[in-house]
């Protein structure tokens, strides 16, 4: 069977765009964690479930594993920043949480009062997706604002359309 070179993949699927997701727990220690995620999406209206990635070598990958709900934020077109500071690896002990505006929102977990829509999830099932896990959410409540959706395409940040790039995220957006 032949097989793609996984650089030549990654540059394939960098040119499909993806809604642009912070999605957030609170770990059994009552530690905020959360990550950037470009693979996010629905899988069933009945019984509603979306599905989120998670690459396995994230410093939070276990919370999220273990996790009773989590709450996958869609960002806003105006929010890369945010985008950003939770692309960034957790190992080295930085708060991604610093400076940004979260604020406890739905069940305490972290989250967007701004965000184009919010979704809180009961984790349904963990998949092994390769150097990923599937983390399959029950959805239980959902929110939506009024703001442009965040979009990464081509390895930058864009909106829906506008073909001008905000910041060029520098990194993956699987953390």
């Amino acid at each position: 069977m032949p097989t793609i070179d996984p650089a030549e993949f990654a540059r394939t699927m960098a040119h499909v765009p993806t809604p642009v997701t912070v999605v957030t727990t609170v770990d059994a220690a009552g530690r905020r964690r959360g990550f950037t995620a470009g693979s996010f999406t629905s899988l069933s209206l009945d019984p509603p479930l979306v599905l989120v990635c998670l690459a396995k070598r994230a410093a939070g990958h276990d919370a999220f594993v273990r996790t009773d709900r989590f709450l996958v934020n869609v960002l806003a077109s105006d929010q890369a920043d945010i985008a950003g500071a939770f692309a960034r690896s957790g190992h080295s002990g930085i708060d991604k949480f610093a400076g940004t505006p979260m604020e406890p929102l739905e069940h305490g977990l972290p989250g967007l009062t701004d965000a184009t829509a919010r979704i809180v999830c009961a984790l349904h099932d963990v998949l092994d997706g390769g150097d990923h896990s599937i983390l399959v959410g029950r959805v239980e409540s959902a929110a939506v604002g009024g703001a442009e959706p965040l979009v990464h395409h081509n390895r930058r940040f864009t909106r829906p359309g506008s073909g001008a790039d905000l910041v060029s995220s520098g990194a993956s957006t699987t953390r």
